[in-house]
């Protein structure tokens, strides 16, 4: 954080919520821009993209990125983060056995490709379980350093996505073979540990021990998932931090109350504002960010 200025990032829709779990889920380019231009209104300054194919499954497909891209910036100036993740449906997986399901490397690295400003790199190997089936997301050494190389290619920032301490090896190994330039943009996912096998509950001392870990000139984000979206925001400022919300990692509002994006987005304004601060705008962000990305190869 800098001159009292928060980042506040809106992850609209995700790789794994439906309209099923939460009507208010954008799915279609359509939805999703407007959804987003709402919450950029509110006063968030970077959305978090995650695409879907017209029947609503996930995808990394370049062509739909473009379009949920091109439909955001004729709107607004918000940061464009977009996923390489993709999520558990559509064109990400495929069967490996006995209702397993892998997360496809091929699939993946398709997110580059959307002209998208950020990217999102999970530098690490994790299993998921999802509807019973478990959710295998390899990502080897060899895949790590693959995909930070594109991103230095496209002149595209990476976020560094960590869910526990152990994910923060690898961002800082290819931090210092030169994949990456300072500042150097972290997302701390905490509370994601009833999905994501090794992912870390959130409370304030890890979130502590996580910042300390981190190389100078860092910037970071917190994801709290589910109830652990609020608390996860607030300690994220009183770490000197930003913060993340949306449907992608909090369906309710509260117990019982399914949300909205611009409800939570203006909740987090309001929680920011009360803490005597103030959200960031796009341009404050991206000097915050280091954006655009300077070098390029």
């Amino acid at each position: 954080m800098a001159d009292g200025k928060v980042i506040i990032t809106i992850a609209p829709t995700g790789g794994m919520g439906s309209k099923e779990m939460n009507p208010a889920l954008p799915t279609q380019p359509d939805e999703i821009a407007e959804d987003v231009f709402k919450c950029y209104q509110a006063g968030a300054s970077v959305v978090a993209v995650h695409a879907r194919r017209p029947d609503h499954q996930a995808t990394c497909n370049p062509d739909i990125y473009r379009d949920i891209n091109t439909r955001i910036r004729e709107k607004c100036d918000i940061i464009i983060n977009n996923s390489t993740g993709g999520g558990v449906t559509g064109d990400m997986v495929r069967d490996v056995g006995n209702g397993d399901l892998e997360i496809m490397w091929d699939q993946r690295i398709k997110g580059v490709d959307g002209g998208a400003e950020v990217c999102t790199h999970d530098a690490h190997t994790i299993v998921g379980q999802f509807n019973g089936k478990n959710v295998f997301v390899p990502t080897p050494p060899d895949a790590c350093r693959e995909l930070a190389s594109m991103m230095k290619e496209r002149g595209i920032k990476p976020e560094w996505e960590c869910f526990s301490l152990g994910h923060m090896s690898d961002p800082l190994t290819l931090i210092k073979e030169g994949y990456d330039e300072p500042p150097y943009i972290f997302n701390f996912v905490l509370g994601a540990h009833k999905g994501f096998q090794g992912a870390l509950p959130f409370s304030l001392k890890t979130l502590q021990l996580m910042v300390e870990m981190l190389p100078k000139e860092s910037v970071f984000t917190v994801s709290g998932i589910g109830p652990a979206q609020v608390p996860a925001a607030m300690g994220a400022i009183l770490c000197g931090g930003h913060v993340r919300v949306g449907l992608e990692d909090n369906m309710y509002y509260e117990r019982g109350k399914l949300a909205t994006n611009l409800q939570l987005t203006q909740r987090l304004v309001r929680q920011v504002r009360d803490m005597n601060l103030e959200p960031a705008t796009p341009s404050e962000a991206r000097d915050l960010l280091g954006l655009p990305r300077t070098t390029a190869h």
